[in-house]
């Protein structure tokens, strides 16, 4: 097959042949290709495509982060190249760069990024280059011959390593931009004074300690940039001299004070960021004036700014609003954000100019009551203290589009108009949480025009359906965290409604929004439905539909089949399948629920991990990945990061380093989608370290790891814990570490541009100045912790920890509590996806001091009488091995038919009543209210079996409400699950035979670990014969037969014990046919016949030794021989 690239080429019919046409390539080096067709219809098609291929002209041409050390050959054929982007890549001096001459009409060229360390000479015979970018080098010097590029406009030279500037470049006299940010220049180049056609001076990020006004004088430059450098002091000058200075940036310069009053002329200032206390501004020609995150607590302007439109004062210590604000006549938006004002003037909420007006978080407990005409567009003053808004408020700021008032007092809302037939311009009202009733419904119906209406937790009980129906354009509702008992059917009159919220209310009838043509998202999670009506076709934008957390809803196989053409439909498991995940072994130490939401465009850039049980009944995990605005990145993260840290536990359960070892092998498999894109994530692993009785100390611990926004916060004795860190640029250690690696930093404080984080997963090509390393914190779990929290980037920016726990701490449901966070987070004013993951913590004493795994119980058997040996933990016992149930362990399936287990284990068969036992047995509660015994340990060299009486055919107790863990019931056979290896090696059974008794008879000194009482089925102990490898093989399961799990690698190693003492029962233990099944056979694989052979024989031996010395055994203990 042959290539002809045809642009900027020729394509020519052949005359001599028919339906034949010529392809001339373009380049120096064109071909010529004929191709014939059988038909003019094809020939014509042809030359027509061709054609128009051939007109095009390729100007502009992007092959960034494509790993070029050379231009590829291709690129030649278009010689109308006049943009080329070559930015993070490898061009070599000697054959990449030379070859760009060839392009003579090159007028843009980027070379960022490409580990040059030298100037390229062959760029300066480029003569039509206007724009030149080699930010991001290992630049140190310019040459001399620089000068030569007279065409040169635009010249960056960021991120480099140089430190002066050479005296020849006086003579670029066209060039009006000049980047030197991020260099190590430690004063005004003196060579800047003969560039006087540079309009923009760029020395962010350089070591400059000292602003010299006097020095900026002489620069012919009006936008200077000196963000980021740490200055001590900035120095005044003749205000005469600086009149040509009309924007100053000066953010993250670290400076305490600032005066600037010297700029007469000056437009734009920003300085953001810094520990600003005092700041002096002249206000002659004083237009935008950003200020935002110091702790200014006064500002001082002069004169008045007459033409400033914009002022950002957020996240400072303001006490009140500036009194010279009211001379301002073009002020347009104000934001006052984060501050300690009290009081709004009515002279501002009446300015004639002022069209925003943002105020939120503040102390300000009431309004003016009465106010003048009003421009205001937009007004946001949610968190404040407000009880009642001005009762003409809509009146007259007739212009009002939006307004925020969440997280305040209000009780009731202004009317709407004067009239029923007049109409506000409000579209979108927020009023969350607050203390509104039902008699502010009537006063909506004035609002014609609201598309977005947040009433969500306040205290409705009903919503008036004639009331509904006047809202038709609406968009939006949320309704949710009230006590609304239905929907009112008139909300098939909002034809334009695509989301509807209202969950955790007490609804039992479903509403009627599936016959709405545009709806989009529908959540009636946390409510009472029992059931639900649907339509014979579902809404063609139907995206999301939640019914989760309504117990009382049975769906039939029908309405699931359609339910589930749905992209993203969430409704609860059956109750059959809870109680199979409930007698899976599930702790009920911990657990959780989580909820997500779509951003704009209804894109889910977000995602949760939940594993209750992960490698285990006594470990967790969970955690929250954000990508933004990309789905990829966290979708993978989702589905790969717990097989990464299960294969890192696997590898080393006891590692320090296991969670920083899982983001960065995480980071390697995201492959080709972590080159350009990335994430945050959030991680939190719960695990069971155990503790020896009277040591200080918890057995269970919470690792949390965090990259980029994602957060996660414990709540301890109701006060937050922050168990997560956000690493950028304004700690110092992250700064000089990225400058390390010459990043360039953006004026939004991203790095390259692109990230605001340090730390993130993904963005390959940002590495190493971007890294994938998390921050990492442990605790130790507490009967004081209540829950902790996970939430994306944008739950956290809206929602401090502290107001987030406070939200969430008294909603009994995990759910419940998810989804209010995510409701909160979208009234506060998030527009971008969200997630929240609540988990719900019940950590006892009993979970602390009772940490070894309890003894086998007492056997019915009436003869046997082993010897008593203490379980000894090894080095490893921390890792929990799940219960019998959970089949997370290899097993060994073993049939008996009910004849052949009577007679092993003793006549279990008969009806004679048990001998008292002589050992008291601590009973615990499990989390089904199931009795957990704990058992004295059983001897190293006995094989351990135990039974559960009196069951069915269906495996379920006649006279008990669910299996016993560990016996599964067929027909007429019984399959119980047993431990073989639970003993002790021969040798040392003998070596530490007298030791152990000796601490037996003092009072059990030597405690196996235990469980936490809550576990619903108790764990049998490791075999020291195991290889560790055996131990931990708790990855690559797969699913068994009876709903077990084995592993891949050593299956058939261990039959689990039952988790349940026998209850005898007249009529025996076991209600199956007497007659024994031929095929019923104890199985035992190949590897392990020497072991049991052995087992037997040492039986044998310590039977005969105790016959010969005449040993009494307890009368209720036995064993079984195999």
């Amino acid at each position: 097959m042959h290539i002809l690239p045809l642009i900027g080429g020729k394509v020519e019919e052949v005359k001599r042949h028919s339906h034949c046409l010529a392809f001339n390539s373009a380049g120096p080096q064109s071909q010529i290709y004929y191709v014939s067709y059988d038909s003019y219809a094809e020939h014509l098609r042809w030359h027509r495509m061709a054609s128009k291929i051939a007109s095009q002209r390729v100007n502009s041409v992007d092959l960034s982060c494509c790993s070029l050390e050379e231009l590829p050959s291709q690129l030649f054929y278009s010689q109308d190249l006049t943009h080329l982007n070559l930015q993070n890549n490898f061009m070599s001096l000697q054959k990449g760069v030379p070859a760009l001459t060839r392009f003579c009409k090159l007028r843009s060229l980027s070379l960022s990024n490409n580990a040059l360390s030298e100037f390229p000479l062959a760029l300066c015979d480029i003569t039509s280059l206007r724009e030149l970018n080699l930010s991001g080098n290992r630049l140190s010097c310019l040459p001399a011959e620089v000068a030569t590029m007279h065409n040169l406009q635009t010249l960056l030279l960021d991120g480099n390593i140089l430190s002066s500037l050479p005296a020849e470049m006086c003579s670029l006299e066209g060039l009006t931009y000049l980047g030197l940010s991020f260099n190590c220049f430690s004063s005004v180049p003196p060579i800047l004074e003969k560039l006087r056609g540079m309009d923009k001076l760029c020395l962010a990020g350089n070591r400059l300690s000292v602003l010299d006004m006097a020095a900026l004088q002489w620069l012919p430059a009006r936008y200077i940039d000196v963000r980021m450098n740490r200055l001590q002091n900035v120095t005044m000058a003749d205000p005469e001299q600086l009149l040509h200075i009309i924007q100053l940036d000066m953010r993250d310069a670290g400076l305490q004070k600032l005066d600037v009053s010297c700029l007469g002329k000056l437009e734009l200032l920003r300085c953001d960021r810094n520990c600003l206390s005092v700041l002096r501004v002249s206000g002659h020609a004083l237009k935008s004036l950003h200020a935002s995150h110091n702790e200014l607590m006064q500002l001082e302007v002069q004169p008045v700014p007459e033409n400033l439109t914009v002022l950002d004062l957020c996240r400072n210590k303001l006490g009140c609003v500036p009194d010279w604000l009211c001379e301002s006549s073009r002020l347009e938006v104000l934001d006052i954000n984060h501050n300690c004002v009290t009081e709004l003037p009515v002279w501002l909420l009446s300015s004639g100019s002022l069209r925003k007006l943002l105020a939120g978080w503040n102390d300000v407990c009431r309004l003016p009551e009465r106010l003048e005409s009003s421009q205001l567009e937009v007004l946001d003053l949610q968190h404040n203290h407000l009880t009642e808004l001005p009762h003409n408020l809509f009146i007259k700021a007739q212009s009002l589009c939006y307004l925020n008032v969440s997280a305040n007092k209000l009780e009731d809302l202004p009317a709407a108009s004067l009239s029923e037939d007049a109409c506000s311009s409000l579209e979108e009202l927020y009023v969350t949480n607050n203390s509104l009733t039902d008699k502010c419904i009537p006063l909506l119906m004035g609002h014609g025009c609201l598309r977005v209406l947040h009433l969500a937790y306040n205290q409705l009980q009903s919503f008036t359906a004639s009331k509904l129906a006047r809202l038709e354009q609406l968009e939006e509702l949320d309704l949710s965290g009230n006590r609304l008992r239905a929907v009112p059917t008139t909300i098939l009159s909002c034809r334009r409604l695509h989301t509807l919220s209202a969950h955790s209310n007490c609804i039992n009838t479903f509403p009627e929004v599936l016959q709405l043509p545009d709806i989009k998202c529908v959540d009636l999670s946390c409510n009472e439905l029992n059931a639900v009506e649907l339509p014979e076709v579902l809404p063609p934008k139907l995206q999301e539909l939640d019914l989760t957390g309504n117990p009382r809803l049975n769906l039939d196989h029908k309405s699931l089949e359609l339910l589930n053409n749905i992209r993203c439909f969430r409704v609860d498991p059956s109750p059959s399948a809870s109680a199979a995940s409930e007698s899976h072994g599930v702790p009920a130490v911990w657990s959780h629920s989580f909820t997500e939401a779509s951003g704009v465009k209804n894109k889910l850039c977000v995602a949760a991990l939940a594993q209750d049980s992960f490698c285990g009944t006594r470990e967790a995990l969970y955690g929250v990945f954000d990508g933004d605005r990309n789905v990829e990145v966290p979708y993978l993260l989702q589905c790969t990061m717990g097989d990464v840290l299960a294969e890192e536990l696997h590898r080393g359960p006891w590692q320090e380093d296991y969670m920083t070892n899982t983001f960065l092998t995480m980071q390697r498999k995201l492959g080709t989608a972590g080159q350009r894109m990335g994430g945050s994530a959030a991680l939190c692993h719960i695990r069971h370290d155990p503790v020896a009785p009277g040591e200080p100390g918890n057995c269970f611990t919470l690792k949390a790891a965090n990259v980029g926004r994602c957060q996660a916060v414990l709540c301890r004795g109701g006060k937050a814990w922050l168990l997560s860190s956000i690493h950028t640029v304004q700690e110092e250690s992250e700064y000089e570490r990225v400058r390390q690696h010459n990043a360039v930093i953006t004026e939004d404080n991203k790095v390259s541009g692109v990230t605001d984080s340090t730390r993130m997963m993904g963005y390959s090509f940002l590495s190493p100045s971007v890294t994938p390393c998390p921050h990492i914190s442990m605790v130790t779990l507490t009967p004081q912790d209540e829950f902790f929290l996970l939430g994306s980037r944008g739950l956290w920016d809206l929602l401090s920890p502290s107001e987030a726990v406070e939200a969430v701490r008294n909603v009994p449901d995990a759910l419940a509590a998810a989804k209010k966070l995510v409701t909160l987070a979208q009234s506060y004013g998030c527009s971008d996806s969200l997630s929240a993951v609540v988990v719900q913590l019940n950590i006892t004493e009993d979970c602390c001091c009772f940490c070894e795994p309890p003894p086998p119980p007492p056997s019915p058997g009436p003869t046997a009488q082993p010897t008593l040996h203490p379980y000894t933990p090894s080095s490893d016992s921390g890792i929990s091995l799940p219960p019998a149930s959970s089949g997370t362990m290899s097993e060994l399936s073993s049939e008996f038919s009910t004849s052949e287990m009577s007679s092993e284990v003793g006549s279990t068969a008969s009806s004679e009543e048990p001998p008292l036992q002589t050992e008291p047995m601590s009973t615990h509660l499990n989390a089904q209210g199931r009795a957990g015994v704990r058992r004295p340990a059983v001897r190293g060299g006995d094989v351990q079996r135990q039974f559960s009486g009196a069951l069915s055919d269906n495996g379920l107790d006649s006279e008990d409400e669910e299996p016993i863990a560990g016996v599964f019931s067929n027909g007429s056979r019984v399959e119980v699950e047993a431990d073989v290896h639970c003993l002790l090696r021969h040798d040392c059974a003998h070596t530490n035979k007298a030791s152990t008794n000796k601490r037996i008879a003092n009072g059990n000194e030597l405690l196996p670990p235990s469980l936490t009482c809550t576990s619903p089925s108790l764990v049998p102990p490791f075999s020291p014969g195991l290889s560790q490898e055996a131990r931990l093989a708790t990855l690559g399961r797969r699913a068994r037969g009876n709903g077990s799990v084995a592993c891949q690698g050593r299956s058939q190693d261990l039959i689990e014990e039952a988790a349940e003492a026998p209850i005898r029962k007249q009529g025996g233990y076991f209600n199956a046919p007497a007659q024994p099944d031929p095929d019923d056979q104890l199985i035992i694989p190949p590897e392990l016949e020497e072991e049991v052979r052995q087992i037997i024989q040492q039986q044998q031996q310590q039977q005969e030794q105790m016959q010969t010395h005449n040993y009494q055994r307890p009368a209720d203990y036995f064993v079984t021989p195999l």
